[in-house]
């Protein structure tokens, strides 16, 4: 299936309801940072609870940034999503692989930590972005994206989120987002039913092998609720804007001493972008041309 995102809601409006599926973007974001088994599931977790947050957004140029630093070995986790269903991320130590835990699953809860805090970021497009912290649950992501936004948000909220990897590399991803909306947050027999539900699930990652669509699987939570589909589904993607030109903008900020040395001492400067690994090469040449633009810029030439 197509890396997309869809919309629904339930409940005459008191339940909304995200699902993205991320198989592809994730196997690029392994490919492109080497990432473990482990890794790659934690960070594909993150990517798509990303993405989810950010669906809510109004402003296109809205994006939601989520860091997750756990103490355990991988190190943080650091994504940018938008509502363009764009997103794109990395781990500090894509390197780490574990054991599988005691269910026989991939153990992000031990890579992550299950002590730490994970902060989220959102910028609707004007003025001071918004951001909160809150501390981990269990590391799994899922669990932590619920907890925020129930602490931080006081939305009801049910996230399940899924990534499975094997020999042949990425075969499902994604998560859905339940929400219990204001109106319907003093009903605690809808809140109840909607736990439940969530809870009798086996993850994810299962419901796409089966062969379920992102529609079935809503119909499936969701059907007897008068459930009520969004007509437009929303392609997501790996994206980022890195490019050579800003490479040289930030070369140029390190002055005409530092660029100088470079030339000297390296012929050269490479810069690797952590958000999705591109290297770039600026040779003596280009350096050579930053030395003159700011030596340009200062006489006010």
């Amino acid at each position: 299936m197509v890396d997309q995102l869809i919309r629904a809601t339930a409940a005459d409006g008191g339940i909304r309801a995200v699902g993205v599926i991320t198989t592809r973007l994730t196997q690029e974001a392994r490919n492109r940072h080497k990432l473990s088994y482990v890794a790659t599931a934690a960070l594909g977790r993150t990517m798509a609870a990303g993405l989810l947050l950010a669906s809510s957004m109004k402003r296109p140029e809205s994006r939601v940034n989520i860091r997750v630093n756990g103490n355990g070995p991988l190190g943080g986790i650091l994504i940018d999503a938008g509502l363009d269903g764009t997103v794109r991320g990395y781990v500090d130590h894509p390197e780490v692989e574990l054991p599988p835990n005691a269910k026989g699953k991939l153990d992000v809860g031990g890579a992550v930590g299950a002590e730490g805090y994970l902060y989220v970021v959102r910028d609707v497009g004007y003025g001071y972005p918004y951001s909160s912290t809150v501390e981990l649950v269990t590391g799994e992501i899922g669990d932590d994206i619920a907890h925020y936004l129930v602490a931080s948000e006081q939305t009801p909220s049910a996230v399940v989120l899924g990534v499975f990897v094997g020999a042949e590399g990425v075969t499902s991803a994604g998560g859905i987002l339940l929400q219990v909306m204001p109106k319907a947050s003093h009903d605690e027999a809808l809140v109840e039913t909607l736990e439940s539900r969530v809870a009798a699930l086996a993850g994810f990652t299962p419901l796409l092998q089966a062969n379920l669509t992102l529609p079935a699987i809503f119909e499936q939570l969701l059907g007897d609720m008068g459930l009520e589909l969004l007509s437009e589904t929303q392609l997501v993607r790996f994206h980022c804007g890195c490019s050579f030109d800003r490479v040289l903008g930030a070369l140029r900020m390190l002055g005409e001493e530092e660029l100088q040395d470079m030339i000297e001492k390296d012929n050269g400067a490479e810069a690797t972008c952590h958000f999705c690994g591109e290297v770039y090469q600026a040779s003596s040449d280009h350096l050579a041309q930053l030395i003159v633009d700011l030596q340009s810029a200062k006489s006010g030439g």
